[in-house]
Order: C-alpha cells, then sequence, then structure tokens
C-alpha cells in the first residue's frame, strides 16, 4: 500500500536530478523533459512532504536542509530500483533462478568450474550468486541455499555435509629451499600468510605438531583464501589452506606441499538452505548435483 506521503518515481526522479545540477532547467536536459515537468514534479513533491526541499537562489536551486537529508537517501533508492531492473533482465528466458550465497574462494575455485554440467542438466535454470563468509538468516535474506562452513543457524533450516575441510600448506617453488617439504620447524622461520577471517589457522597448527607458536604471525594478513593463494603464488609466504582450493595448483607446479601433514578442522563445508527450499524443482535438482559434485571430489 502506498502512502500519501511516499514520493512517486518522477518526483523522485526530478528531485535527484535538481539537486545534481542545480537548476530545472539542467535537470530536465538531463532526464529528456521539460522544465515546466521538472517544476511541477519538485513542487508536488514538496507539497506531498510538507517541506521545502530547496532554496530558490538567483535562478539556482540550492538544496535546503531537508533536501540535503533527503538527497542521498533518494539517489539509494533510485539506484536501488536500477539495480533490481538489470537483475531481472539478466535472467532473461530462464524459467527458473536459484539465488546462492557461497563462501566466495569456495565458489571461484570449487563451485563456479563446475556449474556447466548443471547448466547441461538443466539449462531452464540461471543463478543468482552473491558471496558470504558468515552465517546467513534466511527469513531476511531471500537466498534458496547457502554453502559456508559449520552448523546452520536459525530455526527451519537444513544442512547436507558437502566436502571435509583439509588444511594443507603450499608455497610457491622459488619460496622453498629444496625439492622436499619442510618440517615444521623450518616451516616456522618462513613468512606465514595470514587469513583475516581465521586467524588462529596457524595457532591450530603449530599446536597441533607441539610447537611453541609464539612467532606464528609474521606474514602480510589477507582477508580471504582467494587473496592468501594469490600472495603465496606471488612469493610472499606460505600458505594454509582447503585442500580442495589447491588441487589446480598443486596439479600444475603453481604451488607446492611445503609440508607432509595436513589437518583436518572438523567443521566441513555444507548445504545450508530453509525448508521452503524444497519446494523448488530447480533447488532439489541442485541439492542432488551438488551432493554427487562432492562425493565425487572426496573420493
Amino acid at each position: 500500500m502506498r502512502h500519501a506521503y511516499t514520493p512517486t518515481l518522477p518526483e523522485l526522479q526530478a528531485f535527484c536530478a535538481a539537486a545534481r545540477e542545480g537548476s530545472a532547467t539542467h535537470a530536465a536536459a538531463a532526464l529528456g523533459l521539460t522544465q515546466s515537468a521538472i517544476s511541477r514534479a519538485l513542487g508536488s513533491l514538496e507539497a506531498r512532504l510538507g517541506v521545502r526541499l530547496f532554496h530558490r537562489v538567483r535562478q539556482r536551486l540550492v538544496l535546503s536542509d531537508a533536501g540535503r537529508a533527503m538527497f542521498p537517501e533518494a539517489e539509494r533508492l533510485l539506484a536501488d530500483l536500477d539495480s533490481a531492473a538489470l537483475t531481472v533482465m539478466a535472467f532473461g528466458g530462464h524459467r527458473d533462478v536459484l539465488r546462492i550465497a557461497s563462501l566466495p574462494t569456495f565458489a571461484a575455485v570449487w563451485l563456479i568450474p563446475r556449474l556447466s554440467r548443471f547448466a547441461a542438466l538443466a539449462p531452464n535454470v540461471t543463478f543468482d550468486m552473491s558471496a558470504t563468509l558468515g552465517p546467513l538468516d534466511f527469513e531476511r535474506d531471500p537466498r534458496d541455499l547457502a554453502i559456508l562452513r559449520g552448523a546452520p543457524r536459525g530455526r527451519g533450516i537444513r544442512s547436507e555435509t558437502l566436502l571435509e575441510e583439509r588444511l594443507v600448506v603450499v608455497a610457491s617453488a622459488a619460496l622453498l629451499p629444496g625439492a622436499e617439504p619442510l618440517e615444521d620447524e623450518a616451516l616456522a622461520r618462513l613468512p606465514l600468510l595470514q587469513q583475516a577471517t581465521r586467524p588462529n589457522l596457524w595457532l591450530d597448527w603449530f599446536l597441533d605438531a607441539g610447537l611453541d607458536p609464539i612467532t606464528i604471525l609474521r606474514g602480510a594478513r589477507m582477508e580471504q583464501f582467494g587473496m592468501v593463494l594469490a600472495a603465496a603464488r606471488a612469493g610472499l609466504g606460505v600458505a594454509l589452506v582447503p585442500e580442495i582450493l589447491v588441487r589446480g595448483e598443486l596439479a600444475s607446479g603453481t604451488l607446492r606441499l611445503a609440508s607432509r601433514r595436513s589437518m583436518v578442522t572438523g567443521t566441513p563445508y555444507a548445504l545450508h538452505y530453509p525448508e521452503r527450499s524444497e519446494e523448488i524443482a530447480a533447488f532439489r535438482s541442485f541439492r542432488d548435483w551438488i551432493l554427487s559434485e562432492a562425493r565425487a571430489t572426496g573420493q
């Protein structure tokens, strides 16, 4: 239900154009309208809100205090509307859209390269994919599923384990002194790349080895595993990362194992979804497909 005080789209467009351009004439030119149309829209908006949005100063439109308060929010609303329209247009003729949230590096390295296989099975399904590092509130976010680590949060959320997380230590060949992997004592003397959102990784690694971890915070700090891997490839340090994210680099020789050890974190990658998603045929197909892909990966 639209309230009487809610601005119309033409009013918001006229207001934002006038605020940017500083005159009704220039705003009209920017929107492809007449000056009188802009003036009517501004007058209608001010009457609707009961406040003056502009001061008329020497044929210039200068925002009032109320106008300055409204301008950034009005621009944001128009930008959001434009973005929503472009998003819907991108769906094209596809009948079904799956809204997916995923850990960013997992999506880039593991999920997206495999999506063409799902597209071949379900050509009428397309994706609206976003990155997330934390738990998702499915009651507020319209995502159909999320791929995260750990147990789901919230009522009515179901979970399917995809892959165990096994950490390995990798580095560029230029950083390693010899052909053989290093023992932990030698490893600790190298720059250790830090993952900002999981700062305890190296601590857990060296505690698991029974070593004093006092020196483990040396090294560049990166926000995501994708950045950590880029830094490792550039020779900036040694990376402690999930093995499934570096299989390609290890196979090609871009990165080498820097330790013979590995460590299972006990917190697997999992598919989380609200109960309502089970009513979506495209989701059911995707769930079956990704579970099959995960089983093949783990073999």
